[in-house]
């Protein structure tokens, strides 16, 4: 539970006017603008990185690990959106490892839910939670008219891989499943994450590929990971100093395989599966600063070459987890809903398929 201080107020407050000011403004505040790989860094998130790097955070992994997950929390909280819902609704959902928490978003009651979408937060598999994922939820609910069921799965190190995707793949059945109870069905039922959710949302995908009662119907990639058995060449080129860092994706990795997971297993990193065939429908969206960009633009190209039809989307003035910015950055909120907009037209032309 977040408890924000008067300065965190103040932070929060100033997320939000940095966002708002005009490009002109930031660019005499900043100087010459920071272009790497022929990308420019978006200039309020150049003026945020000044703040964020000089922050007792910015090496997380350094600290106690309660710290590390309260300041994720706090830094989530102050980027957030507090967009007005009809239901946003703490539930539980039954896992075979016994329950994890989860929360239900609807923008409104008064008409069958477009869809649904099973969401997962970002942080490692290490941090995170679903308040930590609460901006995105609420941002993809809102603009679709889907439902969004975000799902908090454990994490490493207290229970390490395969905990997460074993929680994953049992909130996936179950909202499927259990879709009516969310104005859905269950052939309109997809999964999305960001970071390690979109890992594991991909990793789904994968399991419940042939699954007889339903496959997800879309997948959702924001940023994610999809190759730990290798640094890709983006792990050299913003190694530090763009929100996450080289160091960072060590330290998650260690706390997520130390159960005695493999780098190269699927389930740790789908870019490796042998068939990526008959997958459903994805998205991936990357940042052009960020460790991750590369592992998911291969990851892209490899859905493709299986057949897959797919959708790769790059912000190149972005860092990883802008996504979860939608209280301050005008830009997140429009990549959140096309994205959201992406999945209602894959559900369409499905339904359509279906009819003819």
């Amino acid at each position: 539970m977040i408890r924000p201080r008067p300065q965190d107020h103040l932070l929060r407050w100033g997320a939000r006017a940095l966002g708002a000011m005009p490009a002109p403004v930031l660019h005499s505040v900043n100087g010459d603008p920071v272009v790497i790989d022929g990308n420019t860094l978006h200039p309020a998130v150049q003026t945020s990185l000044r703040v964020m790097n000089g922050s007792p955070g910015a090496h997380f992994e350094r600290l106690p690990l309660d710290e590390a997950r309260a300041h994720i929390e706090l830094e989530a909280w102050t980027f957030a959106g507090t967009t007005r819902l009809a239901q946003r609704e703490d539930i539980t959902i039954p896992t075979r490892a016994g329950s994890v928490p989860g929360r239900v978003y609807r923008a409104r009651l008064d008409r069958p839910s477009r869809g649904t979408i099973v969401y997962f937060h970002g942080g490692g598999w290490v941090l995170g939670s679903v308040d930590s994922a609460d901006a995105t939820s609420r941002t993809l609910a809102k603009t679709t008219g889907m439902t969004v069921v975000s799902v908090g799965y454990r994490l490493a190190p207290e229970d390490p891989f395969p905990a997460g995707v074993e929680d994953g793949i049992d909130a996936f059945r179950w909202t499927r499943d259990n879709a009516h109870r969310f104005g859905g069905t269950a052939e309109t039922v997809g999964v999305g994450g960001e970071s390690a959710g979109g890992n594991l949302a991909a990793v789904i995908s994968l399991v419940a590929r042939d699954d007889a009662e339903g496959a997800p119907a879309f997948q959702i990639l924001f940023c994610p990971v999809t190759d730990l058995s290798q640094k890709h060449r983006s792990y050299e080129l913003f190694a530090d100093g763009f929100f996450l860092t080289a160091a960072q994706m060590d330290w998650y990795a260690e706390h997520y395989l130390r159960g005695g997971g493999r780098t190269d297993d699927p389930l740790v990193s789908p870019l490796r599966a042998d068939d990526l065939g008959g997958l459903a429908p994805a998205y991936i969206a990357v940042s052009g600063f960020d460790v991750l960009r590369d592992e998911g633009i291969a990851y892209a190209r490899r859905l493709e070459e299986a057949g897959v039809d797919t959708t790769l989307v790059t912000h190149p003035g972005q860092i990883h987890g802008f996504f979860n910015a939608c209280g301050a950055l005008k830009d997140a909120r429009d990549a959140v809903g096309h994205a959201g907009r992406w999945a209602l037209d894959r559900l369409s032309a499905r339904a359509e398929g279906a009819r003819r």
